[in-house]
C-alpha cells in the first residue's frame, strides 16, 4: 500500500484561488488507465506519456495521486530496452501499452524519480531499480550518441529534444529509430547541450543514490558527472557570449540563442558561474528572454525567432518551459526569479479565462489558441474545440503556487514557502506527517502534525527535516 498524500490550498485572493481550483479540476481529466495502471497523460490533446514531461509531471502531481506519479516513472523503467534505451513516449491503444523508441524526447526523469523515492517511503527495491535504469541509460547514450568520438553526445532528430519545428535543426528528420547516426542532413548528428546534460543528470543522481545506499561508489559517480560537465563547458559553452550553443555535424556553432541553457540548469549540468552569466546576461534581458511574458524558446532578438502560435519551439513561451524553469532556477538559488515567473503566469491565466494552453505570445501574454486535436491555430469564435487542460501549464500553475505559498517535499526535506501579501492556508500530507502553513500575508505560522514549528515573516522559505526541525531559511521574493 502506498503512503497517504494530500494537499489543499485556500486564500482570500479570488483570482488566485480560481486558478488553483481550475488547475486541480482539469488535471483530473488527464488521469488515464494504461493497461490497468493509472497514469497522468500530458493532456491538451496529447494522450501519451512522454519522457520529457510525464515523469516530471507525475512527480509534481504526487501529493494528489501518488499511484499515478509512481506509474509515470515506473512504466518507463519497465519498458527500458535490454540495450538501456528508454522509450521516448508510451501510448495505450485499446488497452495495449506500447513503448515507442523513435526518438529520445528529452529526459526530465532523474530528479523526479529520486524525489519519489522519499515520497514512496524510501522503498529500497525502487531505488535499486532506479539505479540500474540510470546506469544502463547512461551507458546507452555513450555507446550510441558519440558517433565521431569527440566526447560530445549528439541529437539525431528534432524530437530527440522535443523541439517541434525548431529552426536550429535545419533539415533534420523529426523521428529517428536507428542507433546509427543519420546521413545526408545539414545539421544532424548535432552535438547537443541537452543530451550532454542528460548524462550529467544520470551520473549526478547515481552519486546521490550511492550516498543513500552507502555502497562506496558516490565519489566515482560524482567524478564521472564532473567530467561530463567539463566536456559540456569546453565543447558547447561560449565564454564570450555567456551561453551554450549546439554544434552541427561539421563542428560549426549553431548560432541561435535558444533557451536551452536554462534546460541545462534543470539538469544541474552548468557550473554556478555559467548559470549566473546566462541568467544575468540573457534570461533577465528584456530584449532576449525577459519579454513582457517571459521565456520564449528563442531570444526574440535572434533572426531565428518566430512568433508562431502552433506548437513551435522557435518562438513563443511554452508551458513546458515554465514547468522546467522552477527546478532549473532553484538549483542555482534563483528563488526570487521563480516567484516573479509564477506571478506572471498566474496573472496571465486569470486574465484569459482560466484556460491552460501550450503557448503564449511573449509580447502580449495572450494564450495561443489551437485546435484541441490537430493543434493548428483557430479563432476564438470559430466554433472549433480549443485546446485546454494542457498538463505542463496546469502543473506549472500549481507548482508556482506551491513555490510561493505552499509546502513541498524535496529529497527528504520539507519546504514551507511563506509568500507575502496574501492571507492563505496551505496543508499537505506526506512522509507520514501533516504539515500546515497559516499566513496573514505578513506573518506565517508553520506546523507539523498540529505542533507549531514557529512563526516567521513572509517572503521567505523555511526548510525543515520531516519532523519539522528547521534547517535553513532562504528568501523567495523581493519585498
Amino acid at each position: 500500500m502506498l503512503p497517504e498524500t494530500q494537499v489543499s490550498f485556500s486564500c482570500k485572493n479570488e483570482a488566485l484561488q480560481r486558478v488553483y481550483d481550475a488547475a486541480e479540476e482539469k488535471c483530473r481529466v488527464n488521469l488515464k488507465s494504461f493497461g490497468g495502471d493509472t497514469v497522468l497523460v500530458e493532456g491538451g490533446g496529447y494522450e501519451k506519456i512522454w519522457l520529457e514531461t510525464q515523469p516530471m509531471g507525475g512527480e509534481m502531481y504526487a501529493l494528489r495521486n501518488l499511484e499515478a506519479a509512481k506509474n509515470n516513472v515506473q512504466l518507463f523503467m519497465r519498458h527500458q530496452r535490454s540495450d538501456g534505451r528508454l522509450p521516448g513516449s508510451i501510448q495505450c491503444a485499446d488497452g495495449t501499452v506500447e513503448p515507442q523508441f523513435n526518438k529520445y524526447q528529452g529526459f526530465c526523469f532523474p530528479y523526479p524519480a529520486l524525489n519519489l523515492y522519499y515520497l514512496l517511503g524510501e522503498d529500497r527495491d525502487y531505488l535499486l531499480q532506479l539505479r540500474d535504469t540510470l546506469r544502463r541509460f547512461d551507458e546507452c547514450l555513450w555507446r550510441t550518441r558519440d558517433s565521431n568520438g569527440d566526447g560530445l553526445l549528439e541529437s539525431f532528430c528534432v524530437y530527440d529534444t522535443g523541439e517541434d519545428l525548431a529552426l536550429r535543426y535545419g533539415d533534420a528528420p523529426c523521428w529517428w529509430t536507428e542507433d546509427a547516426p543519420p546521413e545526408g542532413y545539414a545539421v544532424v548528428p548535432m552535438a547537443s547541450m541537452d543530451v550532454m546534460s542528460w548524462s550529467y543528470a544520470c551520473r549526478d543522481t547515481l552519486a546521490a543514490i550511492s550516498r543513500i545506499l552507502k555502497d562506496g561508489e558516490a565519489e566515482a559517480w560524482k567524478s564521472r558527472a564532473d567530467a561530463v560537465a567539463l566536456s559540456l563547458r569546453r565543447g558547447l559553452w561560449d565564454e564570450k557570449r555567456g551561453a551554450c550553443y549546439d554544434r552541427d555535424k561539421h563542428g560549426n556553432t549553431v548560432d541561435i540563442l535558444c533557451h536551452n541553457t536554462l534546460r541545462c540548469m534543470y539538469w544541474g549540468a552548468l557550473a554556478p558561474d555559467m548559470a549566473r552569466r546566462f541568467v544575468e546576461e540573457h534570461l533577465l534581458n528584456p530584449r532576449e528572454f525577459w519579454t513582457p511574458f517571459p521565456l520564449p524558446s528563442v531570444a526574440v532578438c535572434d533572426p531565428a525567432f518566430r512568433n508562431a502560435p502552433e506548437n513551435n519551439w522557435s518562438g513563443q513561451p511554452e508551458g513546458l518551459t515554465y514547468q522546467r524553469a522552477i527546478l532549473a532556477l532553484e538549483n542555482y538559488g534563483y528563488h526570487n526569479i521563480v516567484t516573479a515567473l509564477g506571478k506572471k503566469l498566474i496573472r496571465t491565466i486569470a486574465e484569459n479565462g482560466f484556460r491552460f494552453t501550450q503557448q503564449y505570445d511573449p509580447f502580449t501574454g495572450k494564450p495561443s489558441l489551437v485546435h484541441a486535436v490537430t493543434h493548428q491555430p483557430v479563432k476564438p469564435d470559430s466554433g472549433e474545440p480549443i485546446q485546454d487542460a494542457y498538463g505542463p501549464t496546469m502543473l506549472s500553475a500549481l507548482e508556482y503556487i506551491a513555490h510561493r505559498f505552499g509546502i513541498r517535499p524535496h529529497l527528504g526535506q520539507v519546504w514551507f514557502s511563506l509568500g507575502a501579501g496574501e492571507e492563505y492556508t496551505y496543508e499537505a500530507m506526506f512522509y507520514d506527517h501533516r504539515y500546515t502553513v497559516r499566513s496573514s500575508g505578513t506573518q506565517a505560522e508553520i506546523a507539523a502534525d498540529g505542533q507549531t514549528i514557529g512563526t516567521y515573516p513572509c517572503g521567505q522559505r523555511i526548510v525543515t527535516d520531516r519532523q519539522g526541525r528547521v534547517l535553513q531559511a532562504v528568501p523567495i521574493e523581493n519585498l
